[in-house]
């Protein structure tokens, strides 16, 4: 029994010493994600915070050298850039505008929208910039034939409004197309002598009854009928 009670006992795990309980609490305390010190992080943060205003100021250069390049270049009257981010454009626009040039930015998503420049005397018309709002490629000839016929259209409605409202009248005279049948004159002359009865619908209620008795009426009849029948049986005359 002994025997079996200390075999038991040694093939249990013995308790953890004071440095595997110390090596367990570290492996559980979470990782820090940054091993600098507030010092050392503040260091670190100003040091990024130079080397992003001098990578705006190296930007700004080259954008001062591509529109001094522009201005000088007499070829040229607008300039399309590559899309950048919203403190690229803002500094590209900064320097159009020292310059003395036209800017704008195009473009639907923010991190495709990109700018154009223009020189002063070529500024972009109304038409051309909803050409670019829209993302197509500005044609100055079919801007222009487009522009003339708008213009055609309005002188036409200014025209049509001048003369007033347009009468129609038919093609042919009913009277002529008719005429074989009621002639020329038939129609006109029935309307003129054409005359309402005025004494229709005043006849007295005395005239329409019939005030024969029964007896009369039938005298009338077979008197009517034996005329009729000796005028049938007379012999023809020679």
């Amino acid at each position: 029994m002994a025997d079996l009670l200390g075999s038991i006992l040694s093939s249990m795990e013995k308790p953890p010493s004071l440095g595997d309980q110390e090596t367990r609490r570290k492996a559980r305390a979470p990782v820090s994600c940054c091993h600098f010190s507030p010092p050392e992080q503040a260091t670190r943060l100003k040091k990024l915070q130079e080397q992003e205003k001098q990578q705006k100021v190296e930007f700004r250069k080259r954008m001062e050298k591509e529109v001094s390049d522009f201005i000088q270049d007499s070829g040229q009257i607008k300039k399309k850039f590559q899309p950048m981010n919203k403190i690229e454009r803002s500094i590209l626009h900064d320097v159009v505008e020292v310059a003395g040039l036209t800017s704008f930015s195009f473009g639907e998503d923010d991190d495709c929208r990109y700018v154009m420049i223009f020189k002063k005397e070529f500024a972009p018309s109304d038409e051309e910039l909803e050409s670019y709002r829209h993302g197509e490629e500005w044609d100055p000839q079919k801007a222009e034939e487009k522009r003339k016929l708008k213009e055609l259209a309005q002188q036409q409605e200014e025209e049509a409004a001048q003369q007033g409202p347009v009468v129609v009248s038919p093609a042919s005279d009913y009277k002529d197309k008719y005429s074989h049948l009621i002639g020329k004159g038939a129609a006109k002359d029935a309307a003129h002598m054409l005359e309402a009865n005025k004494t229709y619908g005043c006849v007295p209620v005395a005239n329409k009854r019939d005030t024969r008795s029964i007896e009369e009426a039938m005298n009338e009849i077979r008197a009517k009928k034996r005329l009729r029948q000796s005028g049938e049986e007379l012999p023809p005359t020679s």
